[in-house]
């Protein structure tokens, strides 16, 4: 056992004030944790064939890791600034013997999404897990000054992709598939400096709930994962040179989460093990309610 207050050190301080979007792993310190050397897999997703978005780095990576050292082939949905990041992914997904297949390309685009979808099921011969996860926030002052372009590049990524995305894959899916939809503690307990990000998050929830009640009767499970203040690369490209120092300390646990400890809830969801789970919300919040 460990103690889960003190399993990570607490974030040094003070911190970078952050870099710009996208946020990538080697420019966030200190460096988060994936999984990469903790991780083990016992086989629960052999032969299951997963797209993840946004898995190039932070929760995605972490579930690209996960996923492969289970047994599943996995394709990355990334942006091509993100290259690198995608790469060192796809090495630990080779390194745990899974296929992988590096899809570049910019989600807020509907004819991109459903490119990504019918090249993911072609390079991994189909798909069976699905698993939404790209997403991108900014810190706000107030809700007057978000400028449109900004309002609509959040509400592309975070809202239009996914609907796209599921809505191409679902002619691929088999019964017994998984989709699995990144929401957050946003969706439920919004910040006002997140305002955009947070009505797609609570959007999200809606999307869960409403597509596993549709989907249900083909033999379809939709569930999702709602992270709290986790240390990934979005974080410090988020704008918060004021609110990084004291960032998931406001948690009963007292510390902000990593993305390998998100990992198990996905590799969960995705499994047999979840075969009646459907239409639910994990928490990943270091205690905090939903």
């Amino acid at each position: 056992m460990t103690d889960p207050r003190t399993k990570y050190p607490a974030l040094p301080d003070p911190r970078d004030p952050g870099t710009d979007q996208p946020g990538l792993t080697d420019e966030t310190e200190p460096r988060p944790d994936h999984g990469e050397h903790s991780y083990r897999g016992s086989g629960r997703l052999t032969g299951r064939r997963a797209l993840i978005t946004g898995g190039d780095s932070g929760i995605g990576r972490a579930v690209a890791i996960a996923f492969a050292r289970e047994g599943a082939d996995v394709a990355l949905s990334y942006l091509p600034d993100e290259q690198k990041d995608a790469e060192e992914t796809a090495e630990w997904v080779r390194k745990a013997g899974a296929a992988e297949a590096l899809l570049p390309g910019d989600i807020t685009d509907e004819t991109l999404c459903h490119d990504l979808v019918a090249d993911a099921a072609e390079c991994l011969g189909g798909l069976d897990l699905l698993v939404l996860n790209a997403g991108y926030q900014r810190s706000r002052d107030d809700v007057d000054e978000i400028p449109a372009e900004e309002f609509d590049r959040v509400m592309r990524t975070n809202l239009y992709a996914p609907f796209w995305i599921a809505q191409a894959a679902l002619p691929h899916l088999p019964p017994g598939s998984s989709i699995i939809v990144t929401t957050s503690i946003q969706g439920f307990d919004p910040s006002p400096g997140l305002f955009d990000y947070a009505l797609t998050k609570a959007a999200l929830v809606a999307f869960v709930q409403m597509l596993a009640e549709q989907q249900g009767p083909h033999g379809i499970r939709v569930n999702g994962v709602a992270p709290g203040p986790i240390w990934t690369p979005l974080i410090p490209a988020t704008g918060w040179p004021t609110k990084l120092p004291d960032f998931g300390e406001d948690t009963p646990l007292g510390r902000p989460g990593q993305p390998a400890e998100l990992a198990g809830a996905y590799v969960f969801l995705a499994s047999e093990d979840a075969s009646y789970v459907s239409g639910g919300i994990i928490p990943v919040t270091g205690g905090r309610h939903l």
